[in-house]
């Protein structure tokens, strides 16, 4: 997975960037009965090294998700984003912090926003407008 690595970056005062990469999801995170993941998750991503070497990492993740409708069976397909934000300290962070060790490793930051990002069903384009009850 991608790492930033803030201690090189620091020794060469670079401290914002920007990264853009794709990578295949873990398949267990996928919960929804008769779908998959029908692209490589898409993410652009900057960061800022502060002068306390606190990491912040925001952006956004994009990908598909393939299957039968949660409702009708159907086969349906959606585009999905979400967003990144995250604070890496070093030492450990206080549980809303990720910490790190010279280097950021991006790969929990990156499974938390896609969980987050994650629906709890996929809808075709005919029961999408339908309302709930």
């Amino acid at each position: 997975m991608v790492e930033i690595d803030v201690r090189g970056l620091s020794a060469k005062r670079i401290y914002e960037g920007e990264l853009a990469f794709d990578y295949e999801p873990e398949s267990g995170l996928l919960d929804i009965p008769f779908t998959e993941f029908a692209s490589p998750v898409h993410a652009e991503l900057r960061y800022k090294i502060a002068e306390d070497q606190t990491v912040e990492v925001t952006g956004m993740i994009s990908f598909t998700l393939k299957g039968a409708c949660s409702r009708c069976l159907e086969p349906a397909e959606r585009r999905i984003t979400g967003e990144v934000n995250g604070i890496f300290e070093t030492p450990e962070g206080d549980g809303e912090t990720y910490g790190y060790r010279n280097v950021v490793k991006l790969d929990e930051l990156l499974r938390d926003s896609l969980l987050f990002a994650l629906p709890s069903r996929l809808l075709c384009d005919a029961c999408i407008d339908i309302p709930e009850d």
